[in-house]
């Protein structure tokens, strides 16, 4: 099996739920900074199993909890702040300067994400598989939905943080490219333009990691529980090797447009699992579960061969019994923001 790893960024919150700009004090030991001073991040190591991999988020989320709190910190794996914040950049020269050329749009970026990475055998393969998983990320954003609140006010978003990072110019869904030299001609020609400062700066929805020999897919939200950083995990490695053998043996492209993409994308950050999301082959509304169980049935065979088709299948049916981070914040909220987050630090080490 392919290796897969995942890394996660975390909010930081004081008491009362606020984020603090803490991170200098906390990072260290494996512990990233970030942008944002309210933030930190974790990466877990590659893995084989999903056992591996659970055991991995886990004890990298318990890590950083504890580095947060020996600086005075909780740790929350929320995708947005629930409460009202004025986040501030990380006193690095790198993040500065972001911050100077972006202006708003790098300073609202107090927003959490789980970057998937997925081994691949080399560039060439890597976008040929790029080409493919397309239509299918957007399920993976409405699974992981865990950003409904923006400054204090419910944005009627599961996932808002999607909305936040397309202000990137570099975010989104991509076209086809063919080639990894006519992939590559393409972000030279970003950083050119000024619209990345550099190659780091390309957010495509998933990409060429410019740091691992991985594929690396960008869209989901930080999950509030670990179980369901797994089960992304594993459908994201599956999708990868579905979307690799179908290259191999010649399978056509989608035949999909990027505003297409973009569009489907948008409905999930706006649905998450408890409205209708856009199927990845027909391209037409339909309930969330039969848009999630197009994407299990998609990547079965990989699942059945690496022993991991009942896993998954009892993690999906957890995760739509439960609902997604977005309604368990949601039905927290009843009691006020302060209590989302409350719920969220002790989801987070769930």
């Amino acid at each position: 099996m392919r290796s897969v790893g995942v890394e996660e960024e975390f909010l930081l919150v004081d008491e009362g739920g606020s984020p603090v700009g803490l991170a200098q004090e906390a990072a260290g030991g494996g512990v990233q900074l970030e942008l944002m001073e309210e933030m930190l991040e974790t990466g877990t190591e590659p893995c084989l199993t999903l056992e591996e991999l659970d055991s991995d988020v886990r004890h990298q989320r318990l890590i950083a909890a504890a580095a947060a709190e020996a600086a005075g910190a909780r740790l929350a794996a929320l995708a947005t702040s629930p409460l009202p914040v004025t986040s501030s950049v990380t006193a690095a020269f790198r993040y500065r300067r972001i911050a100077a050329e972006y202006g708003l749009t790098a300073r609202e970026q107090l927003t959490c994400g789980c970057h998937v990475h997925v081994q691949v055998a080399d560039d060439e393969e890597g976008v040929a598989v790029l080409d493919r998983i397309g239509p299918w990320l957007p399920i993976l954003l409405a699974m992981s939905s865990n950003s409904p609140f923006w400054n204090g006010v419910d944005s009627g978003y599961a996932s808002y943080r999607s909305q936040v990072c397309q202000r990137w110019p570099t975010s989104g869904p991509t076209g086809t490219f063919g080639s990894a030299a006519v992939y590559h001609q393409v972000v030279d020609a970003l950083v050119a333009t000024g619209a990345a400062l550099d190659r780091a700066m390309i957010y495509f929805d998933a990409r060429l990691s410019e740091r691992y020999p991985t594929l690396e897919i960008r869209v989901p939200d930080v999950c509030l529980r670990a179980e369901d950083t797994v089960l992304v995990g594993a459908l994201a490695r599956a999708l990868v090797e579905t979307a690799a053998r179908g290259a191999a043996d010649g399978v056509p492209l989608p035949a999909v447009r990027p505003e297409v993409l973009r569009g489907a994308g948008w409905r999930a950050g706006r649905a998450g699992l408890r409205g209708p999301l856009v199927h990845p082959e027909l391209f037409t509304q339909v309930p969330a579960a039969e848009a999630v169980g197009a994407l299990i049935d998609h990547v079965r065979p990989v699942l059945a061969e690496a022993g991991e088709e009942s896993t998954v299948a009892a993690a999906w049916q957890r995760l739509l019994a439960r609902g997604s981070g977005a309604e368990e914040q949601r039905f927290l909220a009843v009691d006020g923001v302060r209590a989302v987050v409350a719920g969220a630090v002790a989801a987070t080490l769930a």
